[in-house]
């Protein structure tokens, strides 16, 4: 809107000459003054008690005010910071500074921080005949807490084992990467054997399956398979010609019991009409039954 700069009225014919601070005598938050002050917001870092409210009231932790900021001095090469600030529930005035030894605000005036308490189980030094340690005696005992916490004997241990290892890995990483080219030739080489018996057990399975006449896939060699297969025979009789499915086969080495209204014929194909409704998968297993001497019948 025409006249508003920064939520301050400037007259039209003022409009662009002069700021809405200049012009009602204000400055902009977060200016330094001469003094070396400036405006800041300021969010309470703990709960304080206001001396100046009656009774006293609490101002609870985050609330924010606009503080006055000012450089009390340093603290070897850290600022020391005074914050004054003005409770608007009572008009009163607080002052917090900042304290970088102990990395911590503390209530200068004004009021007091909230006690949360130490617990009934907190001994100080001193109480109880605790001794009172110099600032030398405090800091080895801090050490030695460290020490402690940091590294048992195990762990210790482990630590050293995990390091050594991962140095062996590095190492044998280092050793098998130090010529690239011998490398990458004697993977070439591993997977090119790799393909070329891949190759021969596909040409296996295909002539295997032109020679039965089927289309199912065969799954490869097991070791179960290798065993079942040591449990069969198949019938020899001096002749290195015989054709399965020939008029000269034999009768099966087992039988399997006739199921009712079913009869009990030979497994020779006859001429006819039953030829013909006899599937290809049939007569394998006809042939095979007739063929083979085994522990258990494999299609009962």
């Amino acid at each position: 809107m025409q006249g508003f700069n920064m939520g301050r009225y400037v007259p039209p014919e003022l409009e662009g000459t002069t700021s809405a601070n200049r012009l009602n005598k204000k400055r902009a938050p977060g200016a330094l003054r001469n003094d070396g002050t400036q405006t800041v917001r300021f969010e309470m870092p703990f709960a304080v008690w206001c001396h100046t409210c009656k009774p006293h009231a609490i101002i609870g932790q985050g609330v924010r005010f606009n503080a006055e900021k000012k450089k009390l001095g340093y603290y070897y090469s850290t600022p020391i910071w005074a914050f004054k600030l003005k409770h608007a529930a009572c008009g009163g005035f607080l002052e917090i500074k900042t304290d970088p030894k102990e990395t911590a605000y503390v209530v200068v005036a004004g009021g007091k921080a909230r006690d949360y308490g130490e617990g009934k189980d907190v001994v100080r030094e001193g109480e109880d005949g605790r001794p009172i340690l110099t600032p030398q005696e405090r800091e080895r005992r801090r050490e030695d807490a460290f020490a402690a916490l940091e590294g048992k004997a195990e762990e210790k241990e482990a630590v050293r084992d995990n390091a050594k290892r991962i140095e062996e890995l590095y190492r044998s990483r280092e050793r098998d990467w130090e010529d690239p080219g011998n490398v990458n030739r004697k993977l070439r080489q591993s997977f090119r054997r790799e393909r070329k018996l891949r190759k021969r057990e596909e040409d296996a399975t295909e002539s295997l399956k032109e020679r039965i006449g089927t289309d199912i896939n065969i799954l490869p060699e097991t070791e179960l398979d290798a065993q079942r297969a040591k449990l069969v025979s198949f019938e020899n009789r001096g002749s290195s010609s015989r054709v399965l499915g020939s008029s000269r086969d034999s009768s099966p080495f087992f039988r399997t019991p006739a199921r009712s209204g079913e009869r009990t014929s030979s497994p020779k194909v006859k001429a006819g009409s039953s030829k013909k409704s006899e599937s290809k998968k049939d007569l394998l297993r006809r042939q095979l039954v007739s063929s083979t001497r085994a522990a258990m019948n494999p299609f009962g």
